[in-house]
């Protein structure tokens, strides 16, 4: 029942370029590692030519953030405080809680350093650490930021914001004027060259894997002070290019371009049951209203893109083609409703505090801080059935609840999840070594099913809990299996277990549309995102991996066309330290 035999070829090779959906499914297809042919990509890595991971915008304005320690204020909340309804106040937008908010999702972490080398982390993970996602807020005036609304670029090497342009209060105001008040954008981008340079032609996939991981960090770090957030899914990506600026030829002119992703809202909720109250009749469009004036800034644009490689970017013609066939050329417009479900209530908590010192309790900020890609794994340590179901427990999205009324991060994300796990179960305390199922809808246990093998047993594991649909397929020992399956890569097999995120994959693209392509890699990114933290929450330590044997994987669980796919893979396990690294704080600040 599980084996591996040979690859399948490609089965849309020939279609035509011109239809994006056949685009798409033949990038798909073509960037996919078989057991004897890797997908294409660098015959070896030009050291030279290594882009820069760190963008800025020569001649902009740069507003310093505060670099703030864990006791100054806004002090984070315990870790489980955000999965608490009620748990945590919202704040208001200052030049400080902006700093929070930015250092525990796009800052820089640490540092590390072996020998003369020195290389930065950031909260957010990335394929190869290569970081290909920037960030941009467009907010209105902020005390100690700016006296008026503007844009402004994300420096994470200095932690600090570059305005890019002035945006007069009446314009603004009329661009946010849908949205609750003192709310800003989140706007980010990809710079597909970091990945391509190392990763060739499968590196579209892992940029936007970067684009979820993003999202779901951000998300998490706007809970941590008690800010709503929802992605704006029916704004057209030439829209999100005109508002951050990133369409603006002559200030990239020899620099490296940005691929616009997407846009989300963020917003603060004013304590107090009547403003609490307000928001229950409001209806949050997914779009933004920017008319061709309204997508401009009323004042100059400041800046101009720094190069990011010394020599020039190694074109790769099946991403530029992705990028076309995947775009959202059309905007639409849609609505979720906010109402009072208790998990959306952000008033203060009446029975935690505010912030955390216990050591049995981390802060969210400290686990944020800590969180790491595991190098290696032990080969022994086993996480508990509890830790491992809660963990589970927490990438589910709980669809027979509105958006709003689903648990963070699920509560940003406006559509009907289409990503479920496999899992190559190895040290799980009281679960057999196997092959498991964890369907993220429930409602889906039956297509999964009878996409599978029918010889998987498909049976709920003892003390699983009734509302987490985790399945058993088949008992075996599968750490040889899941470490060949990834490329190889011993990682896969030395922990406590691995899995990898499949997505209905033919049926959404076609009902959908090609653009949602990227969307299901979020998707997978902010999953990914989740299992990092909850990963060092249990103890343990997570790693992302992007190198695995696509079809392989299918044929492991049966699938026998593009119905499902395999578009992430992940471990989790004891750490292996590697002594030879020295730690330093990110900003000279010891959080």
């Amino acid at each position: 029942m599980i084996n591996l035999g040979p690859a399948e070829e490609d089965p849309v090779e020939g279609a035509p370029a011109g239809d994006a959906l056949a685009t798409v499914m033949r990038y798909h297809q073509q960037t996919k590692h078989h057991l004897f042919r890797y997908a294409r990509a660098p015959g070896a890595l030009d050291w030279v030519n290594q882009p820069d991971p760190f963008r800025r915008y020569e001649g902009c304005p740069l507003i310093a953030l505060p670099r703030l320690k864990p006791e100054q204020e806004p002090a984070s909340p315990p870790y489980e405080d955000l999965y608490r309804p009620g748990a945590i106040a919202s704040a208001a937008p200052t030049a400080a809680t902006l700093s929070r908010f930015l250092e525990c999702s796009l800052a820089i972490s640490a540092w590390k350093q072996a020998g003369d080398t020195r290389w930065s982390l950031r909260a957010n993970p990335s394929s190869g650490n290569l970081h290909p996602t920037e960030a941009y807020l467009l907010i209105d005036q902020v005390e100690g930021v700016s006296s008026s609304p503007g844009l402004y670029h994300y420096a994470a090497q200095e932690h600090a914001l570059e305005l890019r342009a002035e945006w007069s209060a009446q314009r603004f105001g009329s661009l946010m004027r849908a949205f609750p008040p003192k709310a800003f954008l989140l706007g980010l981008t990809s710079v597909n060259w970091r990945e391509t340079w190392k990763y060739g032609e499968r590196a579209f996939r892992y940029c936007q894997h970067d684009v979820g991981h993003a999202l779901g960090g951000a998300r998490i770090a706007a809970r941590t002070l008690g800010w709503r957030m929802m992605l704006l899914d029916d704004v057209s990506d030439p829209t999100v290019a005109s508002l951050l600026g990133v369409d603006r030829w002559a200030d990239y002119e020899g620099a490296e371009r940005e691929h616009p992703d997407c846009l989300a809202v963020l917003w603060s909720v004013p304590e107090g049951s009547s403003a609490a109250t307000s928001l229950r009749a409001i209806s949050l469009p997914l779009f933004v209203d920017a008319d061709a004036e309204q997508c401009l800034p009323l004042g100059s644009w400041h800046g101009k893109a720094n190069r990011l490689s010394r020599g020039d970017p190694v074109h790769w013609e099946i991403i530029a083609q992705v990028e076309v066939a995947s775009s959202k050329a059309n905007g639409e417009r849609g609505f979720v409703a906010l109402d009072g479900d208790p998990r959306c209530k952000v008033g203060p908590a009446t029975d935690a505090p505010a912030s955390c010192t216990d050591p049995l309790r981390p802060s969210a900020a400290a686990l944020i801080r800590r969180r790491r890609s595991a190098l290696a794994f032990d080969r022994t340590t086993s996480v508990s059935a509890a830790g491992f179901f809660t963990l589970l427990a927490r990438v589910m999205p709980e669809v027979d609840r509105d958006v709003c009324q689903r648990p963070v991060p699920w509560d940003c994300v406006p559509w009907a999840p289409a990503i479920h796990l496999a899992l190559f179960v190895h040290r799980v305390d009281g679960l057999a070594p196997g092959l498991y199922a964890l369907a993220r809808d429930a409602s889906k246990v039956g297509l999964l099913r009878q996409a599978t093998y029918r010889q998987f047993v498909w049976t709920a594991p003892l003390g699983c809990p009734s509302e987490l649909p985790l399945f058993l397929l088949q008992k075996a020992d599968l750490q040889p299996l899941a470490v060949q399956l990834s490329c190889g890569q011993e990682i896969a097999g030395d922990g406590a277990f691995s899995l990898g995120m499949i997505a209905e994959f033919e049926s959404t693209l076609r009902r959908r549309g090609p653009w949602f392509y990227r969307r299901l890699f979020w998707e997978a990114g902010v999953i990914g995102q989740l299992l990092y933290l909850e990963a060092e929450a249990i103890g343990a330590r997570a790693t992302g991996i992007g190198c695995f044997f696509d079809d392989p994987v299918h044929q492991v669980m049966g699938f026998g066309d593009s119905a499902f796919q395999s578009l992430y893979h992940f471990t989790v396990g004891g750490p292996v330290e590697d002594p030879r690294l020295s730690t330093l704080p990110p900003y000279g600040v010891d959080r």
